[in-house]
């Protein structure tokens, strides 16, 4: 269904509040959808539900990314939204990049096709959108449903993704958020196809000193089957988020390991000429190492800050 007509490139400087709105803003909603035939319907009438009543016009864009239930069959008998099919199955990351690309609207919005995110909520997203890059639906409300198994190695990565960024990321990877399509495509190509999509952005924005809002909201439980594999998953958000930090922040990655590497250059040196009063070749390697690590990531930060 076409409900939209193309919005301006640029932000405008003073946007509307929700109250303020008028025809002339629009948004894109993006829902990548795998194997989602028992909640894909009941999600899709909720977002009408909650955004045909507010002056905003609105596209709803869902990606079928290779499913192989009845979710294709079910979105092609619709014709309130557009649908992109992948032929197979490419990843959330690949599913949410496709909606990007063709999405009419400078204001994206992404949410999720199981109902664990309450997407009544869009609209209050969509106003603190008008003073920030991006916004995120923080999974912290007062009514929030986690497995445990998942609760602690978020945890770790949070910290260590905070550590990186230097600065609190109450979510990580939510996937309820809205952001500017211009700010988004800046990093495209470095966004990765899979669940990591969220967390990568998310440190890209930090690190880049974009503006970042973390909304209070709630999350329930899905429908369906969870397509996250913890272990596995949670081994690739470390990858990630080391691989993030090498790209957006490599002294904060790079430095501590010189840190290391110097201070067992210095441990050495102390026993070879203390103790056995001489010089060995382990602690001159130590030093070389320490030494090229220090250069290497002073070099790798100069090339990070003449990109931006």
């Amino acid at each position: 269904m076409q409900m939209l007509h193309q919005a301006t490139s640029e932000r405008p400087e003073s946007w509307p509040t929700t109250a303020q709105a008028s025809s002339t803003l629009g948004f894109s909603v993006v829902v990548p959808a795998f194997n989602e035939e028992n909640a894909i319907s009941q999600t899709i009438d909720r977002l009408h539900a909650d955004l045909s009543s507010r002056n905003y016009e609105y596209e709803i864009i869902v990606v079928n990314d290779g499913s192989e239930d009845r979710t294709g069959v079910i979105l092609d008998n619709r014709e309130d939204v557009s649908v992109i099919h992948h032929k197979r199955n490419r990843g959330y990351g690949a599913a949410l990049k496709s909606g990007i690309r063709h999405a009419k609207h400078q204001l994206i919005v992404i949410t999720d096709s199981d109902g664990t995110y309450p997407n009544d909520r869009i609209m209050d997203l969509i106003s603190i959108a008008a003073t920030n890059d991006m916004v995120v639906g923080s999974r912290n409300g007062g009514n929030v449903t986690y497995p445990l198994l998942r609760k602690i190695p978020k945890w770790f990565l949070k910290h260590f993704a905070q550590w990186m960024c230097r600065q609190e990321i109450p979510d990580l990877n939510s996937g309820l958020r809205v952001f500017r399509k211009d700010v988004v495509k800046r990093f495209l190509n470095i966004l990765p196809d899979g669940f990591s999509f969220t967390t990568t952005i998310t440190m890209a924005m930090l690190t880049n000193g974009y503006s970042v809002h973390y909304e209070p909201i709630d999350y329930h439980p899905r429908i369906g089957r969870s397509k996250i594999k913890p272990i596995r998953d949670t081994l690739r958000f470390v990858q990630l988020i080391l691989r993030t930090g090498m790209y957006f922040a490599p002294l904060r990655v790079f430095l501590p390991i010189a840190s290391v590497v110097f201070l067992s250059f210095f441990l050495s040196f102390f026993y070879d000429v203390f103790i056995q009063h001489d010089l060995t070749e382990s602690t001159l390697i130590l030093l070389v190492s320490s030494t090229q690590l220090a250069v290497f990531s002073l070099l790798a930060d100069m090339i990070d800050k003449r990109t931006v």
